[in-house]
């Protein structure tokens, strides 16, 4: 009988080393101190010190972080080059970035909390909380001369579906289709960036009032809708978005440095944004020269932009990337049921929207067709932000990533695509 059970435990032990080293299981936290994994080349993942010093070296980037999390134990964790080369200091691995659109996915999973708590359904129209948005109407023709147009009816209304997966028909001011930027421009309607005194909800009505670039539901487009869904969150819970997120997200994941407002006793830690000149040599984004003041993040604030607004270090977003790779569990917490996790990370489109990937409820998702044309895996979920920061996740690697810079336009920005090779290449 003794030898049975103990043939039983030894077998369980098997399994359970094998679904660990598979990525079938994941770690409820973060371990940043263990002995080295034997699924890791460490000698072929240093290749990415090699890479991303050289392009330091050359003056291509000034500075960054990457970050590479395999089956919740970090494997690489460092900061090259400057955080501010004009002061000539460091990069370090705890800088804070400002994340851009890394924010529509924490804002998402936002939506997400109420979605769970029973106080909306994904296909319900979002004008059963802001009216403006009943009656949509679509832009039909636009007079680029006197900025006039015409519209006909939708079909039919924005729903938090339309707006989780971009196919609302709504656009972006300063990114967007040129009639769609005319028009919001005019209305006032922001980006989100850099924004410090207006009022959400009244801006968000004032967009409901504009056409539709699309029919609700029909094409993706790249919107303003994550800023909407934040305004919603607002409007739901009866908490601005701010607190709403330290509330229900970043404290119960011990998310330490994440903030629409940096604190001053940490604005030490924030990142310096460059650009490039027409000669592509990097130089300091400026308020003036861009019309985006790069010292937002430690402005006092109450504009809290859903779709661009945050500010974290890369180990944060980490920790966020974790629990959803978690099944949404954290620390003995289950922030998000397993269920929920799985609709957020799976394709939500009948198309795919760039023609090789599909669109979760928040993130962009690698499609069979995706995987098999490069290293990451088929249903990793992924997106980025504006100021060169990037990040994905991949289930069936076991992988947390991030390649973390301040810098747009970015003439070699494919050293995010050459990082990426490299971590791959290192697994065995």
């Amino acid at each position: 009988m003794r030898l049975k059970i103990h043939n039983k435990c030894r077998l369980l032990l098997l399994v359970m080393t094998v679904c660990c080293q598979s990525g079938i299981l994941f770690s409820q936290s973060i371990v940043t101190i263990a002995p080295p994994r034997k699924d890791v080349d460490y000698g072929r993942l240093a290749r990415i010190d090699t890479l991303v010093n050289t392009y330091v070296d050359k003056g291509w980037i000034h500075g960054g972080v990457v970050l590479v999390i395999k089956n919740g134990q970090v494997i690489h964790h460092k900061g090259y080059g400057y955080a501010d080369v004009e002061s000539g200091k460091p990069m370090r691995p705890d800088n804070l970035f400002r994340l851009a659109s890394q924010t529509k996915a924490v804002v998402s999973t936002a939506i997400m909390l109420l979605y769970e708590e029973g106080k909306l359904y994904l296909d319900e129209p979002i004008s059963d909380f802001i009216p403006e948005f009943r009656h949509p109407q679509v832009l039909d023709s636009y007079h680029a001369d006197d900025t006039t147009y015409t519209t006909v009816p939708a079909k039919r209304e924005i729903t938090f579906r339309d707006l989780l997966t971009h196919t609302s028909g709504l656009d972006y001011t300063m990114i967007g289709t040129d009639r769609l930027k005319a028009i919001y421009a005019k209305a006032g309607i922001p980006a989100g960036l850099g924004l410090i005194d207006a009022n959400l909800l009244e801006r968000v009505k004032t967009l409901a009032g504009l056409p539709l670039g699309s029919q609700p539901g029909e094409k993706w487009t790249y919107s303003l809708s994550t800023d909407v869904l934040g305004c919603l969150v607002e409007v739901i819970s009866g908490h601005n978005l701010e607190d709403f997120l330290s509330q229900r997200l970043f404290g119960p994941l011990g998310m330490k440095d994440t903030y629409f407002n940096v604190p001053m006793s940490k604005a030490g830690r924030l990142t310096t944004v460059y650009t490039e000149d027409s000669l592509h040599h990097v130089i300091r984004w400026t308020k003036e020269k861009t019309g985006i003041d790069p010292e937002y993040p430690i402005k006092a604030k109450h504009y809290f932009s859903g779709g661009a607004g945050l500010t974290a270090t890369a180990y944060d977003y980490a920790i966020f990337l974790q629990m959803m790779l978690n099944h949404g569990r954290w620390n003995g917490k289950q922030i998000l049921s397993p269920r929920t996790v799985e609709m957020m990370t799976s394709g939500q489109l009948p198309f795919l929207y760039n023609g090789i990937d599909n669109f979760g409820l928040g993130f962009g998702i690698t499609s069979e067709r995706s995987g098999a044309r490069g290293p990451r895996n088929e249903g990793s979920f992924s997106w980025g932000g504006f100021f060169g920061t990037t990040y994905w996740a991949d289930p069936k690697a076991g992988l947390v990533c991030e390649i973390m810079t301040q810098q747009n336009p970015n003439s070699h920005g494919d050293l995010a695509i050459k990082v990426e090779q490299l971590i791959y290449q290192s697994l065995r």
